[in-house]
């Protein structure tokens, strides 16, 4: 227990910090950002404002070169490899076997978001790591009969499609892309579309890489993925707007599933 309350701490701590981190960026004296992001726009005129652009880039820069000497898991680069099956993500087993699925889980799940948000155009999105390690455990607690299923050696395309219909739901329900924090426009006008935009085709990636346990990872799983749940964004909405919304949404995605493995 005390394990897993630091690392709801860590992943809190670290979205504190690229929180504070982008607000550095934004204020920087050659930031192209937009004055409502920086630091000193609801300050009126003063001779010496401009020195704190200056002092956010110097402190940007300084915190820049800490970083290249401290160990970090980052992956150097974000496509179909970075994607863990289900199994991977939940595994059976003790505590330790947990955790350490939960900080993957979380991990991949970030940056994967990130890198769907970064093709459709979002440069800065700001999301948060610890949602998704709500969402981990959210899924232990709500749905761990379709984990059982989806998780085993026989799974099924159904079983695997149930869980990823969970998941999604789950991740929707968590919110880790933050509102109003990534500018706006028709690509993110409505309720829940941008959610459904970049968190369907990752959670359809897992389901890929699950039917896919034991051989060699595809680097164009996540993009397959974007194109299949794009074509299909309508019928995944309609779904997620029902009651029954896991229940909606599982043949939906064990169509996909079946037609992409």
């Amino acid at each position: 227990m005390l394990r897993q309350i630091s690392e709801d701490v860590r992943a809190n701590l670290k979205d504190r910090l690229r929180e504070l981190r982008d607000a550095i960026r934004q204020s920087r004296h050659d930031s192209a950002g937009e004055s409502s992001h920086d630091i000193a726009s609801n300050l009126p005129p003063f001779p010496g404002r401009s020195l704190l652009g200056h002092a956010a880039s110097a402190v940007d820069e300084a915190l820049t070169i800490a970083e290249s000497f401290v160990p970090h898991s980052r992956p150097l680069k974000v496509d179909g490899t970075t994607v863990k099956s289900l199994r991977a993500y939940f595994p059976q087993g003790g505590e330790d076997r947990q955790i350490g699925g939960e900080r993957q889980f979380r991990r991949d799940m970030y940056y994967l978001t990130r890198a769907v948000l970064a093709g459709y155009g979002i440069d800065n999105p700001r999301v948060h790591e610890a949602s998704f390690s709500a969402v981990h455990v959210a899924m232990r607690k709500r749905h761990p009969d379709l984990l059982a299923g989806a998780t085993a050696e026989t799974a099924s395309t159904d079983q695997v499609a149930a869980v990823c219909a969970a998941l999604l739901v789950e991740c929707l329900n968590h919110r880790p892309v933050q509102p109003g924090e990534i500018g706006t426009g028709p690509a993110i006008a409505g309720d829940r579309s941008l959610d459904i935009r970049c968190l369907a085709p990752v959670v359809l990636a897992c389901g890929l890489a699950t039917k896919a346990d034991g051989g060699t990872p595809e680097p164009d799983i996540l993009e397959i993925a974007v194109l299949a749940a794009e074509v299909r964004e309508d019928r995944i909405r309609l779904a997620c707007a029902q009651a029954n919304a896991v229940q909606e949404l599982t043949p939906v995605l064990a169509t996909l599933l079946a037609h992409l493995t």
